[in-house]
């Protein structure tokens, strides 16, 4: 690429300060350039490590500036929408952490936008970006586990202290799915690019209207389901991929370096063998994929339309829960 893409990062989150925005000033391609802030001292640790950076106290100072070719927008889930649609009528490319809405039927509009623009909008997805996913994709692709039979993920943690949190927050569109459950459901379709036919049972618990546990089953065309995912769990995340020739078993599938080495044990009947993919990036492989697109005209791993299939899931388990 001969030009990078120019970034600007709209809201000072510590999901952002700490992994995204050093991802964007550490990718190929990519150029770390804004960041709005309602709140200036928070834009000390990001000047820490990208000592140029421009800094908004507007957000839509941000994206009026011609300075900027690409947004990453981490603010609380219910605003993504929001300033998803206000970044593209600005005439800038779109990055928005996951989930990108809180329904499934307000991402029609997003892809209206996207189409009608012509521009990039994509849902911050790190996973598909992983090349340990493309490895199990292709793993069951091949049929070196046979048939599909079965699929159990799991992934929890514990922030039952940290009340203020916004994933504890139903104002701020918060809950266990939101946050967590676009991966441990999402990879299942990942994976084999099937959709489920039916939630065949739930357990959802809330706190304060918001959901911290849920556990579902699911029906797949050609696989049975099952998934928990918990903010009042101790830390966990393991997805089982389990066929009639064999097992294969991720040990770090969604956080990748920091809960763990991002590793696959690959079960056959003669042997078992372990796969694993140290040092990698999946945040800064994410940034590089999205600036290739935008540049090169790349297909991009994780389309809008992949991401509303995730969430019409999640929609899908809070439907059939409270049918129950």
């Amino acid at each position: 690429m001969t030009h990078p893409v120019k970034w600007g990062v709209l809201g000072a989150a510590t999901f952002a300060r700490d992994f995204m925005a050093r991802a964007i000033h550490e990718a190929e391609g990519a150029q770390l350039v804004a960041l709005a802030t309602s709140s200036i001292e928070k834009a000390a640790p990001f000047q820490a490590f990208c000592p140029e950076l421009e800094v908004f106290t507007d957000y839509d100072a941000l994206l009026a500036s011609d300075s900027v070719d690409a947004i990453y927008i981490p603010l609380p889930n219910h605003l993504h929408v929001e300033w998803a649609h206000k970044a593209m009528d600005a005439g800038k490319h779109v990055l928005v952490e996951k989930p990108i809405a809180m329904t499934a039927g307000e991402i029609d509009g997003v892809i209206a936008k996207r189409d009608a623009t012509g521009l990039l909008c994509a849902e911050a997805y790190m996973i598909a970006h992983h090349p340990q996913w493309a490895r199990v994709r292709a793993l069951v692709t091949e049929g070196v586990i046979g048939d599909l039979v079965h699929v159990d993920v799991a992934f929890s943690y514990n922030n039952a202290a940290d009340t203020g949190n916004i994933r504890n927050r139903a104002d701020t569109g918060g809950g266990a799915a939101g946050d967590i459950g676009v991966y441990a459901f999402g990879c299942a379709r990942l994976v084999t690019g099937q959709e489920p036919e039916a939630i065949t049972s739930t357990r959802v618990v809330r706190e304060a209207g918001v959901d911290v546990t849920t556990e579902i089953t699911a029906k797949f065309p050609s696989f049975a389901y099952h998934g928990i995912i918990s903010m009042r769990m101790a830390p966990y995340q393991e997805a089982r991929f389990h066929g009639s020739k064999g097992v294969i078993v991720v040990k770090t599938p969604f956080n990748a370096r920091v809960a763990g080495q991002a590793e696959l044990e690959i079960r056959l009947s003669d042997h078992t063998r372990i796969e694993t993919f140290p040092a990698i990036n999946h945040y800064a492989l994410q940034v590089e994929n999205f600036c290739r697109t935008v540049r090169e005209g790349a297909v991009y791993p994780w389309d809008l339309e992949n991401a509303k299939g995730t969430q019409a899931m999640i929609d899908a388990v809070f439907a059939a829960d409270q049918g129950q």
